[in-house]
């Protein structure tokens, strides 16, 4: 028995393909990111993050995230608010326009969440969580899910009894990120927490906070007895993260990394889908974050010429111009390039 398939996980109707998880990231985990780390082995992937407040869809923003077309099963939604009776018409209202689960936030520590007592703020408030959990399990036909911290803050670590009244609730799977929101993103994440919440529940316990490694991975899952992993941060300019800790996880071993070519041919196709998806203006705006990450894990430049050849590229106005700055940077001899006298950098 592997670490990979000790069984096949279950999410409602939906069979996993393996353990390994895209977490959803707010600006990050769009369409285009989401079919890219399917494709690169993520066996489950979350959107990014929604109001609960109908009334703020109209915007770009809410209808571009809202945007699951030509997506395999299953189209995962994440809604975010703090009161009960309208984060279960949003659950409604978003599984009539096609979602097939509906993840509720109640993890997110960015303060615009929290002041309005969504996201992690609602662990202060078990009653409400209680309340919230039972209203969308019962206003749709689809699986809910819910992400989680450990709690607010370290004098009140209430994941286990938050975890308690999910399962109560009818929720079909459990997210927990190891960190109380005070922490943030900063410090290490704990797992203990997540172990003991494991040992306690029937459904599908998912480990979520610092997974930067294969080996990293593996360990949290033998370590909490999680169902599966859930990456976040670390996949940001490296998507190939999903296979590699798949490939570990069956072979107890690192898979090859991907080839100068396997990444143009990423990295070409991640910005095409972009400039498709945003429109070439946005989309060409949205294309120099993920640049960004990209070159901070490409080991063949110094962290002074990263910062460089990201400045070469955020100057770019154009999708034409990024796609021919992107076949020269993918190139063997892309110092040469981009960085010698006379290229991009005179």
């Amino acid at each position: 028995m592997t670490l990979a398939t000790p069984q096949p996980l279950k999410i409602g109707p939906y069979v996993l393909s393996n353990r390994v998880m895209l977490a959803p990231m707010a600006g990050v985990t769009d369409q285009p990111f989401r079919q890219l780390c399917r494709r690169l082995g993520a066996g489950w992937v979350v959107g990014e993050m929604v109001t609960a407040d109908p009334n703020l869809w109209h915007t770009r923003k809410s209808k571009l995230r809202m945007d699951h077309s030509g997506e395999p099963d299953p189209r995962v939604v994440q809604i975010a608010g703090g009161d009960a009776e309208m984060l279960a018409h949003a659950a409604k209202l978003n599984a009539e326009l096609g979602a097939q689960v509906i993840d509720i936030n109640m993890g997110c520590p960015a303060k615009k969440v929290c002041n309005k007592a969504a996201g992690s703020a609602l662990l202060r408030d078990e009653k409400l969580v209680g309340e919230i959990l039972e209203a969308v399990v019962n206003a749709v036909d689809i699986p809910v899910t819910l992400k989680i911290r450990t709690g607010w803050c370290a004098h009140s670590n209430n994941g286990v009894r938050i975890a308690r009244l999910a399962e109560q609730a009818g929720i079909q799977s459990l997210a927990v990120h190891g960190r109380h929101r005070e922490q943030r993103y900063t410090g290490w994440a704990e797992y203990d927490t997540i172990a003991d919440i494991k040992s306690r529940l029937g459904i599908p316990v998912i480990a979520n906070g610092d997974i930067t490694s294969p080996e990293k991975a593996a360990d949290i899952l033998r370590y909490t007895q999680a169902d599966a992993v859930m990456v976040g941060r670390a996949a940001q300019g490296n998507p190939w993260i999903f296979h590699q800790i798949q490939h570990f996880l069956e072979h107890g071993e690192r898979c090859a990394l991907p080839s100068l070519e396997e990444r143009r041919g990423v990295l070409m196709d991640h910005l095409i889908a972009l400039h498709a998806f945003y429109g070439s203006t946005m989309g060409v705006r949205i294309a120099r974050k993920h640049l960004g990450w990209y070159l901070s894990d490409d080991a063949r430049f110094t962290p002074a010429q990263q910062r460089e050849l990201k400045q070469q590229f955020n100057g770019l106005a154009s999708a034409e111009t990024q796609i021919h700055w992107i076949n020269d940077a993918m190139a063997p001899d892309a110092i040469k390039r981009l960085l010698a006298k006379g290229s991009y950098a005179a």
